[in-house]
């Protein structure tokens, strides 16, 4: 179709060959008028400079790498981009954006809503598709597969991508526990005011830090569950690497080898068998020891068995994974190299935030572990011959998951839970070697290697083998029952003055006088009475009183400049209360609750309607509009 030229539009990023143009990208954090969800919203048109083909010709050649998209209906070329781009938007990793629309503008242009999370990875998916949209016009190819790789990696880099922090906002979108990430503090939030919950992926403010502080010193730690009786390797601290030849002479090879203060299992050499291999093994805890600590490394006994990692939430056991060392299996004709990289090729270790499997690291630990079992990156391994790459099952460096969670014995369980039972943490790690983990520790043959404070969940949430243990949830529950009980009351306004916000607060306090209320309106934000600084981007402000931790009600006034400008920055009112809304206004009144209340005054007329329920009166010539919400506040008090 080739536009007349009264029906054209100046183009802002379209060339002269392009048959599309997508402009005015504009990206809300929270609900706006196309969409009820955070979004990039921007405009699509045709240019009329080059023709488009016909609309199947885009649907078919898409449909080669979304075959599910080949069974749509599609009434425009612009629901064929929405679409489009909200698949692209899952980037190949399952996220949970499946939200679009398309608004007609003029008989040329639509503006596209898709939900999105990461403001530039959602820009650079939209131009992605708009160059595969030309590239299918001008009968050129796209490597589609090559883009989504470039976009998986700005994504996983952003304040978003670490698998643990994707999988609690994604839990807590599922649960509609309203998360938002706080950028000068570099901490995600999960509910508001005084019903919130903030933290850094598996830690939280309602933790000790002295007790996370704590596990980080690993030979404090493990002589404090000794004194409990709890199961753990002999060794001790050492100084030099004159020491650790003492100690382990004293304790006898094979044994282990780590930084006193660590993390992830940097700088972790086990089954170390000499005292040459010890030497070495020293060299890399110390690299691995932060320049301003003192060296301290600890030399244990190598317990010998498979590496466990048990998890509790709250005190309680949750989930067991058994972690494996990276390995390659040969051919007879590929050497370890090639193995390695044929392997970090597999849709499994794409190294996503949703990816059960993490590129196998090619390093010095891998090269020596190699060299000691007589081979080399450039070896050929037999066929069906299996090697080991590392000693460390460490899955950020390749490692393999198995949930060992259905197997474990019941007095293991007992046992970490025991543990878990003296640190205020959430969340605990607790690492252990057994050679059977459905066998009472009773027994002997486990020992506890170390605990973590800030664990990983991944890979209990997506093991490489096995069922998926929902662990988040049992996360979130901890903190909130529902998504309801995430939220403080809010109520909303299109308009409302300085006036009559105080008049509102003081309607409030006098019967919940204990109460702290945030207001914030276009001209002024209130703490209860207390005037506070208004920021110059309003959403900034509601945040502001989102976030404080003692805020037990809110009350917002958006105008429709503001709605157009930055939308909503929550989801769901308790009460909308709405004079002469415009259009853009009006959609204070869709985002709300079964059993909110929606009081709309048009002129004279007022309606009043919650749970299905509508009535509708008028105004008397002397009666003030606030006679007729005051009364509603009941239902949110």
């Amino acid at each position: 179709m080739v536009l007349q030229e009264s029906e054209q539009t100046f183009r802002v990023n379209a060339r002269k060959t392009d048959a599309f143009d997508i402009y005015n990208l504009r990206h809300y954090e929270g609900p706006n008028f196309y969409l009820n969800t955070s979004a990039l919203v921007f405009d699509f048109a045709l240019t009329g400079y080059n023709e488009p083909l016909p609309l199947a010709d885009y649907v078919s050649a898409i449909s080669d790498y979304y075959p599910h998209l080949k069974d749509k209906h599609y009434e425009s070329y612009a629901q064929l981009f929405a679409w489009t781009v909200a698949e692209v938007s899952n980037l190949d990793m399952g996220l949970h954006l499946d939200r679009w629309s398309v608004t007609p503008q003029s008989n040329s242009v639509d503006k596209i809503a898709v939900q999105a999370i990461h403001q530039r990875t959602s820009r650079e998916v939209a131009y992605c598709v708009w160059d595969w949209f030309e590239a299918i016009s001008q009968d050129q190819t796209f490597n589609l597969t090559d883009q989504i790789e470039v976009l998986q990696g700005a994504f996983r880099h952003s304040v978003y991508g670490g698998p643990t922090v994707y999988a609690l906002l994604r839990t807590a979108y599922e649960r509609e526990i309203p998360t938002f990430y706080l950028w000068d503090e570099g901490l995600m939030q999960y509910g508001y005011g005084r019903k919130q919950v903030r933290g850094i992926a598996t830690t939280f403010d309602c933790d000790s830090h002295i007790d996370s502080d704590f596990t980080t010193n690993k030979e404090d730690c493990k002589r404090f569950l000794s004194t409990l009786g709890f199961p753990v390797p002999k060794g001790e601290v050492v100084f030099s690497r004159q020491e650790a030849l003492i100690v382990a002479k004293r304790i006898g090879y094979p044994v282990a080898v780590k930084p006193v203060v660590g993390h992830k299992g940097i700088g972790v050499t086990a089954a170390v068998q000499n005292g040459d291999e010890l030497e070495i093994a020293f060299e890399r805890a110390v690299e691995a020891i932060a320049e301003n600590e003192p060296v301290r490394v600890i030399v244990e006994e190598s317990i010998s068995g498979a590496d466990f990692r048990l998890l509790c939430v709250n005190g309680r056991f949750v989930a067991a994974t058994e972690r494996r060392p990276a390995s390659v299996t040969g051919d007879g004709d590929s050497t370890i190299f090639e193995l390695i990289q044929r392997e970090n090729r597999t849709a499994a270790r794409i190294d996503t935030p949703t990816s059960p499997l993490g590129k196998i690291k090619l390093d010095e630990s891998l090269e020596n572990y190699l060299e000691e079992q007589g081979l080399s990156l450039d070896s050929v391994l037999e066929e069906d011959r299996t090697v080991y790459l590392r000693k460390v099952a460490n899955l950020s460096a390749g490692g393999l998951s198995i949930d060992a969670t259905p197997s474990i014995h019941p007095d293991n369980v007992i046992l970490a839970q025991d543990v878990a039972q003296h640190f205020r943490l959430t969340c605990l790690g607790i690492d252990l070697i057994t050679r059977d983990l459905s066998k009472s520790w009773k027994q002997g043959g486990l020992s506890i290697i170390e605990i973590n404070a800030a664990p990983g969940i991944y890979m209990h949430l997506k093991p490489a083998i096995g069922e998926r243990v929902d662990v988040t949830s049992h996360i979130l529950h901890t903190f909130f029952e529902s998504g309801s009980a995430a939220r403080v009351p809010i109520i909303s306004f299109n308009r409302v003055s300085i006036q009559e916000l105080q008049e509102i607060i003081d309607h409030i306090l006098l019967q919940r006088p204990d109460w702290v209320v945030g207001a914030v309106c276009r001209d002024t934000v209130f703490v209860n009475r207390a005037e506070k600084p208004l920021n110059s981007e309003y959403n900034v402000n509601v945040q502001n009183l989102l976030r404080n931790p003692r805020l037990d009600l809110l009350i917002v006034e958006y105008r429709e400049d503001v709605l157009e400008r930055e939308g909503m920055f929550y989801f769901g009112s308790n009460l909308v209360v709405l004079d002469n809304p415009t259009e853009h206004e009006m959609m204070l009144s869709r985002d709300v609750f079964e059993d909110s209340t929606v009081v709309i005054r048009r002129g004279d007329n007022i309606s009043i309607s919650r749970k299905g329920l509508m009535e509708q009166y008028q105004l008397g010539s002397a009666e003030p509009f606030s006679r007729a919400y005051l009364k509603e506040f009941a239902t949110v008090l």
